[in-house]
């Protein structure tokens, strides 16, 4: 019978060529792979479920696609794979959707509404002009939507970029002044804005249709934003790039870039942007825009208003929220949205799990003793000092040192060289943390003095270098670094493993930013997922957010004591929002205090410092998300969570038990369960079980069946199986006596074939093919190893 490949070969291509489609500058592209398959955190280790895949994409140009065809063998009705197309074709952005068996054709038209069969595929023009006669886009300019993209080496757009560059595109071609993108950190934001600009200005766009390429602005609000995209990402510009800066305005150049306070009006100037003409720039591009400059009473807002003959662009990572209201005022809606939670689940942007850590001054509060004296000798106010207050009003060193301590251990049983970035309140906090983690590493910074930096705007050009060195792939070292402000944005190193909280984070907006130093995918780097250490919940609560857009994977609570060391079993969460409702969701997370430290009158320093005291760890929290729902876990242990999914799959352990002993089908479960996030080696450690069968663990945690040992399970079957040992001659049966003995010690691992035949005792047979015979051949020997798994799960 035909499948959907012999359909596809045999009669869905000559359909599709016959219409045109493989004609050039036309493009008929085949197995199209779009998304990248979401990341599933097993354990210490992630893995890819399959990406989403369509069998044909129709393309007008290499980066305009029209159309997304779903083919299904010719025993199949004409349109059982168009819901299949639809779904792709809306996440493709796409008007036109097409199933087929090869024979019949279905059309889908979002354009209309319309689901029609038709004859014959439409032709690239015949779409393309359905197309544009749904927009308002003048025949004349055109030629800009299709002008190409730039090939930058080593980039490949992805599907949301493209449809995020063809919009924005668009929009400017409709007449539309003010356009809004919304793009997840980690998305190629800077690779989108390149490529508008490229295209605007490789096909000559200009505001009053002139004979002459665009004078074009990059605008944001720090040197790295803009000095980082000129010097990479805008290469191709060549010496039309410029950066205005220094108090001079350079007129003689195509592509300038800026931040907003070398040009903004201050006290002592008038503001350097008044050199150029309010017409001067066509295109204004501003990111991170979020970041105050449509604030109607700011000095950026101004220069916005100033520039209002330019088609102003604004790029930022967040949604509409209260915080940033401006923004979407100013913009308005944005035209197209990339969220994190979407860039999670294509395999885009890394998962992450959320590690609560709490010490017993952040759960209980703080309290000097009645006249207690800081380090200068001045009398702490008596109160209650909680979250909000330390390093603001009180810095408490054993708190600082408990942190580190925890932290410390924490990269030791994990990774020592993991990249880690840990933000902290302030400067001098920044510098404290510093200090303890070098002490309780010393023996890893004898060896990389530069293992842990503070990296904050005081350290100038050599903290820029050691930020450069962190985000070189190639170099290990720096490992940790400690800020403040400084590294929540704008900071590209996709190496980073750990994001590390010490300070309240109270703005979604900022909290996004700050993740988002982790969310990067380098496959080929090990870097599939990333842990969030929050040491003063800010990260719980801004999970708890109903309008948060990016659950994460797993959090975890943990207590610790003063020194570091945890006090208390780790726990799996499963947080559910409804039931929730309203607050914080902890009474030691606090939404007061703000992100700066004020200075104290007088001079004196502006906090009280206090050195001594013990602080213990006091809960350790893990938050993951269910890969299946896309929920937070509620407060469960890790064996609850997989006792829940073992019933969602199998009703009681007899099913089970039928199925576990067949090795196929073994195997497959396994995979299922690994899919769902559980590792065999995890739920050991955590049910305390290290020496149980998988089976065994399984069914006594899902239906409270007897719990053996593997070693049990290899006794009985010796005992109760002898006429299957007697079936082979003696040296065969002592080759399955001593697999049985290295299942038991170490688990069913050990019935891999040949690999196992290699280690000893088996090896003093012989060789594979020697140990082989001695069974009558391979196929011999494989079907005996199969036959003692499955005897070994009879009962």
């Amino acid at each position: 019978m035909p499948n959907e490949a012999d359909t596809c070969r045999r009669y869905v291509v000559p359909k599709l060529q016959a219409a045109g489609w493989d004609n050039d500058p036309y493009r008929l592209n085949e197995q199209v792979s779009f998304t990248d398959g979401r990341i599933v955190v097993t354990g210490r280790q992630g893995r890819r479920r399959p990406g989403k895949r369509a069998d044909y994409v129709l393309r007008y140009r290499p980066h305009v696609t029209l159309a997304v065809v779903e083919a299904k063998a010719d025993y199949r009705t004409p349109s059982d794979g168009l819901q299949q197309a639809k779904e792709y074709a809306e996440i493709l952005g796409l008007k036109f959707a097409y199933s087929t068996n090869g024979h019949g054709i279905v059309e889908f038209d979002f354009l209309t509404g319309l689901e029609s069969e038709v004859d014959s595929f439409p032709g690239p023009e015949d779409l393309w002009r359905r197309l544009r006669n749904s927009q308002n886009v003048e025949e004349h300019k055109q030629t800009h939507l299709v002008t190409p993209t730039y090939n930058l080496s080593g980039k490949t757009t992805r599907y949301y970029q493209e449809i995020a560059i063809n919009r924005t595109i668009e929009a400017i071609l409709q007449g539309r002044k003010r356009i809004l993108l919304t793009m997840a950190t980690g998305t190629g934001k800077t690779f989108v804005a390149f490529q508008i600009c490229w295209k605007l200005w490789s096909s000559r766009w200009n505001r009053g249709g002139e004979h002459r390429r665009p004078r074009i602005l990059f605008l944001a609000d720090r040197n790295v934003l803009v000095d980082d995209p000129m010097a990479k990402t805008f290469t191709p510009f060549g010496d039309a790039r410029w950066k205005i800066e220094g108090g001079v305005a350079t007129k003689s150049r195509q592509m300038y870039f800026a931040i907003y306070q070398s040009i903004a009006r201050d006290e002592n100037r008038p503001g350097l942007y008044r050199e150029y003409a309010p017409d001067y720039f066509d295109l204004i591009v501003i990111d991170e825009c979020h970041r105050g400059s449509a604030r109607d009473d700011s000095n950026w807002r101004e220069i916005l208003d100033y520039f209002e003959p330019a088609f102003q662009v604004g790029m930022t990572a967040t949604p509409r929220r209260h915080d940033n209201v401006d923004t979407y005022r100013y913009f308005g809606d944005a035209i197209y949205t990339y969220s994190l939670r979407q860039g999670i689940e294509d395999g885009f942007l890394a998962p992450y799990r959320v590690h609560r850590v709490v010490t017993s001054w952040d759960a209980a509060g703080w309290r000097p003793t009645q006249g207690e004296l800081d380090r200068h000798g001045r009398e702490i106010p008596d109160e209650e000092y909680r979250t909000a207050d330390f390093e603001r009003r009180v810095a408490l060193r054993a708190r600082t040192e408990a942190v580190a301590k925890h932290l410390s251990n924490y990269l030791q049983s994990t990774d020592p060289f993991a990249k880690t970035i840990v933000f902290c309140v302030d400067q001098e906090h920044a510098d404290e943390m510093r200090r303890a983690l070098n002490n309780l590493n010393s023996e890893l910074v004898r060896q990389h003095p530069d293992y842990v930096c503070r990296v904050t705007s005081a350290e100038g050009e050599i903290g820029r270098g050691h930020l450069s060195n962190f985000q070189d792939l190639e170099r290990q070292t720096p490992v940790i670094l400690t800020s403040s402000q400084m590294l929540t944005t704008g900071v590209d190193a996709p190496t980073v493993k750990n994001v590390v909280l010490v300070r309240l984070v109270n703005s979604m907006t900022e909290f996004k930013q700050i993740i988002g130093r982790g969310t990067r995918v380098r496959d080929d780097y090990g870097k599939l997922f990333f842990s969030i250490l929050d040491y003063t919940g800010s990260a719980t609560r801004l999970f708890a957010d109903p309008e948060f857009d990016g659950n994460p994977v797993l959090e975890t609570q943990l207590t610790i004591d003063d020194e570091g060391n945890p006090v208390t079993d780790e726990d799996v969460l499963e947080s559910n929002l409804e039931q929730e409702g309203e607050g914080t969701p902890y009474p030691f997370a606090t939404s007061e205090g703000a992100s700066h430290v004020a200075e104290s009158p007088g001079g004196e320093p502006r906090k009280f410092y206090f050195d001594g005291g013990a602080v213990e760890i006091a809960a350790h929290l893990v938050y993951e998300l269910d890969p299946d729902s896309g929920k937070q876990l509620r407060v469960i242990q890790f064996t609850d969570y997989t006792a829940e999914k073992v019933r969602t799959l199998y009703s009681n352990a007899a099913q089970l038990q039928r199925d576990w002993a067949i090795p196929d089908q073994r195997a497959e479960i396994i995979e299922r369960l690994a899919e769902r996030g559980i590792d065999f080696d995890e739920l050991a450690n955590a049910a305390n079980q290290p020496d149980a069968d998988p089976f065994d663990l399984l069914c006594h945690i899902a239906f409270e069946s007897p719990l053996r040992t593997r070693r049990e399970r290899a006794q009985r079957l010796r005992a109760e199986e002898r006429e299957f040992f007697q079936k082979f001659e003696p040296e065969a049966q002592q080759v399955l006596v001593q697999l049985l003995d290295k299942y038991a010690e170490h688990g069913t691992a050990q019935f891999l074939i040949p690999d196992v035949l290699e280690l000893p005792p088996i090896n003093q047979h012989g060789n594979i093919l020697e140990i082989a015979r001695l069974f009558g051949g391979e196929e011999q020997l494989a079907e005996a190893v199969a036959d003692l798994q499955t005897l070994l799960y009879v009962a």
